[in-house]
């Protein structure tokens, strides 16, 4: 695993899983990214990005986040993003990707 950022996988339930990701986001630490949500795609029904703990999101950050919601879609699975931090929220307005997402709302705003 890349030293710029920490991916955790925890089981939340039967069919579910939360995708904990800290620290940055880019070229060196998004094929990270990829494996873990990969990997919790091919034996979950919903997956929970949890973006709270991300520091910095660059383009290949977010190519990866746009990765994970095309397998998720490809294989029927939920995929939702949240404690989605401004930077970030600020990315996926500015380059109107973040109708490739459902964001959970509440928790995005309690941060």
């Amino acid at each position: 695993m890349n030293d710029t950022i920490q991916v955790g996988v925890h089981a939340t339930g039967p069919d579910s899983c939360r995708i904990t990701v800290a620290g940055e986001l880019d070229v060196a630490s998004a094929p990270d990214l990829r494996e873990a949500v990969q990997a919790a795609v091919a034996g979950h029904q919903q997956v929970l990005i949890d973006c709270g703990g991300l520091t910095f999101c660059d383009c290949s950050g977010l190519n990866a986040l746009l990765a994970a919601a095309r397998v998720a879609k490809a294989q029927g699975t939920d995929l939702r993003l949240c404690a989605v931090p401004r930077a970030l929220a600020r990315l996926l307005r500015l380059s109107h990707t973040g109708s490739a997402f459902t964001i959970e709302q509440e928790q995005a705003d309690a941060r």
